[in-house]
């Protein structure tokens, strides 16, 4: 069975988290949202904004291509 695009991306944004070895609430406060956003990202109830993605892979070192998986054919 495939992953929805939402499964996809928490997938993706768990393992740049563990990469990195931040924690959520390191995260939290440098992107601007609560603990309780970064968790509910983690677990694929809501998707961060393209704003909020921006500054979480230049928090965490990593592409957006990382999270979202996009690849070019």
């Amino acid at each position: 069975m495939e992953m929805t695009l939402e499964e996809l991306i928490s997938k993706n944004l768990k393992q740049e988290i563990e990469n990195s070895g931040k924690s959520k609430t390191e995260i939290a406060r440098a992107i601007g949202v609560s603990n309780p956003t970064v968790s509910q990202y983690l677990s694929g109830r809501i998707q961060p904004s393209l704003s909020t993605l921006s500054r979480l892979c230049n928090f965490l070192g990593c592409s957006a291509d990382d999270i979202l998986n996009v690849k070019n054919n």
